[in-house]
């Protein structure tokens, strides 16, 4: 834990007292950035500047992959690793040497990115890499000093780490998903050796776990306990979902319901879950330990008054005891479970007042500790903090070139729902607007059901309000936070799902902050199909709509995924959820805005990717169709290499220009001090 002593002396701390030593890493990281490209493009990679405040921002600089990304501090707290960008929207391995203040890296040629790094040991490193921002190019293994020498865990390309072990991480828990060349075998689960006994790295399976079988279903996730030892697994059997525990070499099933209860890791103790515990009548649900094999509650571990808590634990390095849990409910939330965290925590926000500021990592002595700074208007910044030398450095500004003087800051709006809950909406306001001057509104539902919208720095929202549009980012029924609120089927409840973002949407025009007359909706995935929802369901409501990446209709890609039923569990879990297409074609109707496209009035912009599902592809063009055979505008584009949504930077750049212009003809941007609901 950490020390009384270490608190005290970060307590003491001023602003003045830390230490910013940025030009060595600046000149590091820039070596590793690519040139900048062609004037004509306008992206331009080499400046890591603000633009001048009389030039616009480009919108390269909202999308442009941070400098630096999801750093780790090894437990000797002798180096960082991380990811940086490379190339023109490449994310790389890098690894820095806190003595010596030197960094070595790993790049990889074409288009393939590493996308998440952990230590294994203070010497060694583990690391995904991705093809094409869309596949899985497996995992590897690096050693520091020899990083060019990386090489493929296991041989096999679709491999994943199930954890990495606080107490020997030198033996990460690995699950292959497919056919391995080291073994021959389908679906194993190993511990691994990442080296020998003279440090070189290589691969030796240490141990060997009996895979999570069933008769008709899929074994879906597993989970470790804190000492890296593979304790649970997660099945799926005709879209029921189950929870199993390994005891000894065999797997018993859990009697717990997991469409009431959420499992979010391994407890303290052996058989203990961390668990979102079932619905209680007008209470939100708590965070509870759980014995898996009874049900029974061993501890509440947080209570909030208003929010389900969806937290990410933070264990410590030394005990490996959960001491803390980090979550979202109307903004960022920490809960520390032990006192010396609770006065870490106080000391750094002293230290960034306004600021989220998070304890991302520490050293096993607990006295150097990594943070991340950042609030609505500031990507994230990391420093380090080393308590006994009573001194700080800042690591990187993962994204300099953006001004925080001149980005907007983001509100929290709260809104009814048409059955009485209220839930939150975000909202973000160009510069110049006000009730005597509102401006006109861009409306995005977040693309993850499940997920939510949180206070935060939004490269979307402040893109577009800087070309002159309010946004509006609605949290809908089923987004993390609300679910006590609403009945369990309602998670899966689309229809509703659009009603939420309609009364959202109509609670802003209500306040006067907004044109009424100028309201666009724009969203990616999910969030396209509420999109969509939103055209053809409230005719009348938007002037124009952007859906990437957009289903239409759920029982025709249900249907395409009915030939996938036996090497995916995605198929059963939708019929069990949202019941058979023939049995019930009346809900598969009531959530399919394609089949009421007639409906759609305004002009509308379809983007749709190469790897997107076929069926959402064929359902974008057919409803192109059907718009141009009413005359209704509609406009497309379709990029190479991307699913479910855009991720190449050249390809957004193209991405948002079309839709800055598209947003411009039916909409068109705010004008300082100009009149008032006028039809562009």
């Amino acid at each position: 834990m950490l020390s009384s002593f270490s608190i005290h002396l970060l307590a003491r701390m001023s602003i003045s007292s830390w230490k910013w030593n940025l030009a060595p890493l600046v000149s590091m990281f820039l070596a590793f950035t690519a040139a900048a490209l062609s004037a004509a493009e306008k992206i331009d990679l080499a400046r890591t500047e603000p633009v001048p405040p009389g030039e616009p921002v480009p919108i390269a600089d909202f999308f442009r992959p941070a400098i630096l990304q999801e750093p780790k501090l090894n437990l000797a707290g002798t180096h960082i690793a991380a990811l940086i960008s490379a190339d023109e929207d490449q994310t790389q391995l890098m690894i820095f040497d806190l003595k010596t203040q030197t960094m070595e890296g790993r790049s990889y040629k074409g288009d393939r990115d590493v996308f998440q790094v952990d230590w294994l040991d203070d010497q060694h490193v583990i690391y995904s890499l991705g093809v094409r921002k869309v596949f899985d190019g497996g995992l590897y293994v690096g050693k520091v000093g020899a990083l060019s020498f990386a090489y493929p865990l296991l041989g096999s390309v679709w491999s994943s780490v199930i954890a990495i072990p606080p107490g020997d991480r030198a033996h990460p828990l690995v699950k292959v998903a497919a056919n391995s060349r080291a073994t021959g075998k389908y679906g194993e689960v190993f511990s691994v050796n990442s080296k020998n006994e003279t440090g070189d790295t290589q691969t030796q399976i240490s141990r060997r776990y009996p895979v999570l079988k069933t008769d008709h279903g899929f074994d879906t996730a597993y989970l470790a306990d804190k000492d890296g030892q593979l304790a649970f697994g997660f099945t799926s059997e005709d879209g029921v979902l189950a929870l199993h525990r390994l005891v000894g070499d065999a797997w018993e099933k859990c009697p717990l319901n997991l469409e009431e209860i959420d499992v979010y890791g391994c407890g303290d103790h052996p058989g203990e879950i961390v668990v979102l515990g079932p619905r209680q009548d007008g209470k939100p649900r708590p965070l509870e330990v759980m014995e898996a094999a009874t049900g029974k509650v061993v501890e509440v571990l947080l209570q909030d008054k208003a929010y389900d808590c969806t937290p990410r634990l933070y264990r410590d390095p030394v005990s490996h005891l959960i001491v803390g849990v980090n979550y979202n409910r109307d903004g960022p939330r920490v809960t520390w479970f032990d006192e010396s965290y609770r006065g870490l925590q106080k000391a750094v926000d002293g230290l960034f007042p306004g600021q989220v500021v998070r304890i991302l990592g520490s050293d096993l002595t607990g006295k150097v500790i990594l943070i991340g700074i950042y609030s609505d208007r500031q990507p994230m910044i990391y420093s380090r903090v080393d308590l006994e030398k009573h001194t700080a450095g800042l690591i990187k500004n993962s994204r300099p070139w953006i001004d925080p003087q001149r980005m907007r800051p983001m509100s929290i709006v709260k809104f009814k729902t048409r059955d009485g809950r209220q839930l939150d909406a975000y909202v973000t306001l160009p510069a110049g607007a006000s009730k005597q001057n509102p401006p006109p509104l861009v409306v995005i539902p977040h693309d993850d059901p499940s997920a939510r919208i949180t206070w935060g720095f939004d490269d979307e929202a402040q893109f577009l309000a800087s070309r002159g549009y309010a946004v509006l980012e609605p949290n809908y029924r089923g987004s993390n936070g609300y679910n006590w609120m609403f009945p369990t089927d309602d998670e899966w409840a689309f229809r509703k799902m659009h009603d939420d973002v309609t009364d959202a949407t109509k609670t802003l025009i209500a306040s006067g902050l907004v044109d009424p007359q100028r309201i666009a909706i724009m969203g990616t995935s999910f969030g396209g199909f509420l999109t969509l929802s939103g055209m053809a369901f409230e005719p009348s409501l938007y002037r124009c709509a952007v859906a990437i990446s957009a289903v239409g209709d759920w029982a025709k890609l249900i249907a395409d995924y009915k030939y996938n039923r036996y090497s995916s569990p995605y198929y059963s879990r939708m019929i069990y959820k949202l019941g058979d297409t023939k049995a019930t074609p009346e809900k598969w109707e009531a959530i399919a805005p394609l089949r009421q496209a007639e409906r759609i009035r305004a002009p509308v912009f379809l983007s749709t990717g190469e790897y997107d599902a076929p069926t959402a592809i064929a359902q974008s063009k057919e409803l192109a169709s059907v718009l141009e055979r009413n005359h209704v505008p509609v406009e497309s584009i379709s990029f190479i290499n991307e699913s479910e949504g855009v991720y190449h930077l050249r390809h957004k750049v193209e991405l948002y220009s079309r839709i800055e212009a598209f947003l411009a003809k039916h909409l068109g941007p705010l004008q300082p001090g100009s009149a008032t609901s006028s039809s562009p």
